[in-house]
């Protein structure tokens, strides 16, 4: 593991600590819930699995055996122990799981570029914001559903309420995928980025077992593990902020005494804020080397594994919402090779992770109060395709009229499908719904009411809400 170095600013730390809603504090919005018991949440986590590059309907979730041939795809559907529901039979672990999950299969908004598409399903808003720039994220970007989470929901044992991990969604040519980040609201409430895989612009899916190339070509895995990250405020906060900033001394055992001087007569409810730099929970989590071989075999000893097992500990400290990008660099974009690659590279690691995290989260009771939910930026399209010059199998290109996505727990029954799609699996035939649905899906879970406001860098005040939660669910 990397060693750990970090940098506290006592600005920062104040704001670290802070949360606003409707303009109350910690302790009035303690209060609001204690006093309205409409208003206490079904979840007290949420985990947001992404999917970035976008996962194929058709292959997964919203197989259509009956379609023609240049529709319905290589894979065959199999039963799942809820009669009636059927998923992709490289999907063996879930199926046998599907009691503890359902199905959205009518997800649907109009692009299908990656860059809107990401900044729709990170922030839970269709519209693009004025002077949007696909190219790069911007200070005038809506917020994303971890920023908001992080900044309308009490902090709980003086953690972070908002963690994306294992890192930043960067396409290959390094350009920073919009819609991660706070945006209007401030870089001082950009989530928590705890960065442990390194980027590789070559590289897809789950190191180093199931790495891959997108074009078919040999591949050999140059990342090995995850490098423990900086537990440091978010790296994309303007360097400005960090004036007159010092380095902590070196190793996290040596990290309290030096934070205690920086914090200085920090009021103890904002100061115990910088505590994730020393947290013994935090550091445990990432520490997969506490990691038995028995929890390493269950959820596959690769970085999707090690993702879905961090992000269970997390919750279990006291996260309320962790972001688990599985698969950096547009993983899941499967223009070409689609069915070898997501029979081989991605199902198998996908499956047994995901799976091992719902029986987790069973078995430590902790499933009721943690809503696990599984969404790409968009789904892709009915007709099967390829493209000549750059791959040698066919695919399937984007598609933002349809997808399907996975919850479980929070109050979600399962067993049940939600919505679908006509006949081909092109556009919802049943009970459309919108990222505002999938967000607001979200923050109900959590608790957050409906009349909840965040504000901006200029203290303007936007609604949290901006449709109703995903119905049939609960």
């Amino acid at each position: 593991m990397g060693s750990i170095h970090s940098t506290v600013h006592r600005r920062a730390a104040l704001r670290a600590g802070s949360v606003g809603i409707l303009g109350l504090g910690l302790a009035e919005l303690r209060e609001l819930r204690a006093a309205a018991p409409a208003l206490r949440p079904r979840a007290q986590s949420v985990i947001y699995i992404f999917l970035s590059g976008g996962l194929a309907q058709h292959d997964s979730f919203d197989l259509k055996p009956d379609a023609p041939d240049g529709i319905r795809g290589e894979f065959a559907p199999i039963a799942t122990a809820t009669p009636g529901i059927r998923i992709c039979e490289h999907l063996p672990l879930l199926a046998k799981r599907s009691a503890s999950w359902s199905l959205v299969r009518s997800l649907t908004h109009k692009t299908n570029n990656h860059s809107d598409a990401h900044h729709a399903m990170l922030t839970g808003r269709s519209d693009l914001p004025p002077g949007f720039d696909p190219n790069r994220p911007k200070s005038s970007d809506w917020p994303s559903v971890a920023s908001v989470t992080g900044a309308v929901t009490a902090v709980r044992n003086n953690l972070p309420p908002a963690v994306v991990l294992p890192d930043r969604i960067v396409h290959n040519t390094g350009r920073v995928l919009p819609g991660q980040f706070a945006g209007i609201m401030g870089r001082n409430r950009d989530p928590w980025f705890l960065e442990a895989s390194g980027f590789e612009p070559k590289a897809y899916g789950a190191y180093p077992q199931y790495e891959f190339d997108h074009q078919g070509r040999p591949y050999t895995a140059t990342r090995k593990r995850f490098e423990l990250p900086d537990l440091a405020l978010p790296a994309s906060v303007a360097p400005e902020r960090f004036a007159g900033r010092r380095e902590l001394l070196k190793g996290l055992d040596r990290r309290r005494e030096s934070l205690d001087r920086a914090g200085g007569s920090l009021d103890k409810a904002r100061g115990d804020a910088v505590s994730l730099l020393t947290d013994a929970r935090v550091r445990t989590a990432f520490d997969l080397g506490r990691a038995t071989p028995g929890e390493l075999a269950r959820y596959g000893d690769n970085a999707f594994g090690w993702s879905l097992l961090t992000a269970a500990r997390l919750v279990a400290a006291g996260v309320n919402l962790v972001q688990v990008n599985l698969g950096n660099n547009e993983t899941w974009d499967t223009h070409g090779n689609a069915f070898p690659h997501l029979k081989g590279k991605l199902f198998p690691p996908t499956d047994r992770a995901l799976s091992a995290l719902l029986e987790d989260l069973t078995a430590s009771g902790l499933l009721d109060s943690t809503l696990v939910v599984a969404a790409s930026e968009f789904g892709r399209t009915p007709k099967i395709s390829t493209l000549a010059g750059s791959y040698s199998g066919p695919g399937r290109d984007h598609w933002g009229a349809a997808q399907s996505i996975l919850l479980a727990g929070g109050g979600v029954r399962g067993g049940r499908v939600i919505g679908s799609t006509d006949k081909n699996g092109a556009f919802p035939a049943t009970d459309p719904q919108s990222p505002e649905n999938f967000a607001a899906t979200i923050y109900d879970a959590l608790g957050i009411p409906k009349t909840a406001h965040w504000t901006d860098a200029e203290g303007r005040p936007h609604s949290v809400y901006h449709a109703d939660p995903i119905g049939g669910l609960t």
